[in-house]
């Protein structure tokens, strides 16, 4: 037998094992452990052998359990080497190729969709939320030399006190109170990819790629019931403040549009049209007889020429 041959037949060997033969004869035992673990006439016909490994076979039954259609009780049994007893390794229930499963499971968080939250309702954010970042950090303390030092804190705080008695919540010169007097007081705000995802959400449900704004007349940017926003993205987003519109109190899209547009009822008169050249609307009367007290014909005509009028 040349090398190459046996090669191929340990090459075939390791890939499907032979099932042990004991093993594989082990049916009555493998079918009881399936009925001592599944309920009474649930364990259907045996469906199959499957070598696992050097004398380790697993024995598949089929499964009549309402509610696991295509199921199999799997019953594993094992052979010690050179031994007759073949012993139980375990017994389990398992999904087969056509079985019905129970969808992947998804977490809570990402289960949530518009209008889930009710009064009530809490809904914490991770700490590591991608959409969000620190609103402001040590790095950014001001230099000694800041006109927001401690020694000019002090000075300050001392002519507030002589012109106010309002109450100092926060000491000037920390990063907290420059935030404050900005505006920004919040421990987190978005961050450049929660930016980006909110508008693509907004553009997406408000933006100039929908119907609407496909028939609208004009854009919401030259619409006066748009509301402009401040931040970032106040150069492609406003809110919409007209009732009658399907967008009042949504964030839109600069580029978006509707029939309700403020410029939509201005409408222009109506074209006057042109004269016609030839008039052909109206009627013309022409005497069937010229008038009696002028030209050459005789008041009374003879009797001969009545019929053919002329003399």
């Amino acid at each position: 037998m040349s090398a190459a041959t046996t090669r191929s037949r340990t090459a075939r060997t390791a890939r499907t094992p032979v099932p042990d033969r004991l093993c594989a004869e082990a049916v009555d035992l493998a079918r009881a452990a399936a009925e001592e673990a599944a309920a009474p006439g649930v364990v259907g016909e045996h469906a199959g052998v499957v070598s696992e490994g050097d004398r380790v076979v697993t024995h598949y039954f089929e499964s009549k359990e309402p509610g696991y259609r295509g199921w199999r009780w799997a019953v594993t049994v094992a052979r010690a080497s050179r031994a007759k007893n073949v012993t139980l390794d375990e017994t389990v229930l398992l999904p087969g190729a056509d079985a019905l499963l129970a969808p992947e499971w998804v977490p809570w968080s990402e289960r949530l969709r518009p209008g889930d939250l009710g009064p009530g309702d809490l809904l914490p954010t991770e700490a590591e939320d991608p959409r969000l970042e620190p609103g402001w950090t040590g790095e950014d303390e001001p230099p000694p030399n800041s006109i927001v030092s401690d020694e000019l804190a002090e000075l300050v705080d001392a002519e507030d006190a002589e012109l106010t008695d309002r109450p100092v919540a926060i000491s000037r010169g920390s990063i907290a109170a420059v935030a404050d007097e900005l505006g920004t007081r919040r421990a987190r705000v978005l961050s450049r990819y929660g930016l980006y995802e909110a508008a693509d959400r907004w553009d997406e449900a408000f933006g100039p790629k929908t119907p609407m704004a496909q028939a609208a007349p004009a854009t919401c940017v030259s619409c006066a019931f748009l509301i402009p926003m401040a931040g970032s993205l106040k150069q492609a987003f406003g809110v919409c403040a007209n009732e009658i519109s399907p967008a009042d109190g949504h964030v839109v899209s600069l580029a978006y549009g509707c029939g309700g547009h403020s410029e939509a009822a201005v409408m222009p008169a109506p074209v006057r049209p042109a004269d016609h050249a030839l008039d052909t609307m109206r009627v013309d009367e022409y005497a069937l007889r010229p008038a009696r007290d002028g030209g050459s014909v005789p008041p009374e005509a003879d009797g001969a020429s009545e019929d053919l009028g002329h003399s």
